[in-house]
C-alpha cells in the first residue's frame, strides 16, 4: 500500500490523527532526479544511468542533503542548462517541502484543539 493510499484509507475511516501522522512522515524527505534519457522509448523511468543523472535527497528533519552528480554533467558543457534546471528544482522542492510541513503542522494543531471539543459534544449529546 502506498503512503497516499494509506492516508486516504485513514481519512475514510475517520482516523484523522493517524492520517496526519502518515502525511507528516512522508513530508520530511524529497528526492529530485534529473537525467538524460536515451532514445529508447521502452526504457523505464528508473533506469537512468549513473553518469547521466543528478540526484538530490533532502531530509528536512535530519538536516541532511545528499547530492549525486554524474560525470557527464561535470565534464560536458552541453549539460550546463540541465544543471541549472536541477538546482532550480531543488530550491523549489525545498520550499514546497517546508510549506507542506508547515501546513500539516497547522492542520495537526487545529485537529488537536478541535477533537477534544468534538468528543465532549458527543458525550453531552449521548446523555
Amino acid at each position: 500500500m502506498t503512503p497516499l493510499e494509506e492516508f486516504r484509507g485513514k481519512i475514510a475511516s475517520g482516523e484523522i490523527f493517524e492520517a496526519l501522522t502518515v502525511a507528516m512522515s512522508e513530508a520530511i524527505e524529497l528526492n529530485i532526479t534529473t537525467w538524460v534519457a536515451s532514445n529508447d522509448t521502452d526504457e523505464l523511468e528508473d533506469s537512468s544511468q549513473p553518469g547521466y543523472r543528478m540526484r538530490t535527497r533532502i531530509n528536512i528533519v535530519d538536516g541532511e542533503i545528499e547530492n549525486e552528480i554524474g560525470s557527464e554533467f561535470v565534464t560536458n558543457p552541453a549539460y550546463l542548462e540541465l544543471q541549472k534546471l536541477h538546482l532550480e528544482q531543488v530550491q523549489q522542492g525545498r520550499e514546497i517541502l517546508l510549506n507542506n510541513l508547515a501546513s500539516l503542522q497547522t492542520m495537526f494543531a487545529t485537529f488537536s484543539n478541535t477533537m477534544p471539543k468534538m468528543a465532549e459534544n458527543k458525550v453531552i449529546e449521548s446523555q
